[in-house]
């Protein structure tokens, strides 16, 4: 009897495992509850990726950005290659040293970074961990 007992609560049980997060799923809670103790934004957002990418980023993917400073009126985005260079929608390669420099320490995941007048964003896999968000954050804060 006792068994039978135990694996009736055993199969009403069960779905509640279902309902816990994953691995992958808390290390992305933490390291979006990490971003926004560092002042950065997290949405997930739905891009048209351009049909040029060799490699399928996720959709949607999570966009970190902030506020850029006043006064700034420069626009671009960039998307990078799986070679690690950034091009523009027309597959140019960025050629200013500034936003090089700074685009090279983000991570390989870094599918896309943007500015707008009021924003700056990097679409990113959220592979890495907190490490990969101080870049993040970092490169943000140098282009805002």
């Amino acid at each position: 009897m006792t068994l039978w007992i135990i694996l009736l609560l055993a199969v009403l049980l069960s779905p509640l495992v279902w309902l816990l997060p994953s691995h992958r799923q808390r290390g992305q809670m933490d390291v979006r509850l990490a971003a926004r103790r560092r002042g950065l934004a997290m949405n997930l957002s739905r891009q048209d990726w351009p049909h040029w990418l060799e490699r399928t980023p996720p959709n949607p993917c999570a966009q970190y950005h902030r506020a850029r400073r006043p006064g700034r009126s420069d626009t671009w985005s960039y998307w990078q290659s799986p070679s690690g260079e950034w091009l523009n929608q027309w597959r140019e390669p960025c050629k200013d040293e500034r936003l090089l420099a700074q685009f090279a320490s983000l991570p390989a995941d870094a599918y896309r970074i943007e500015a707008g007048v009021q924003m700056i964003g990097i679409c990113w896999g959220e592979r890495g961990g907190a490490e990969d968000l101080d870049r993040l954050a970092a490169v943000l804060g140098a282009l805002a």
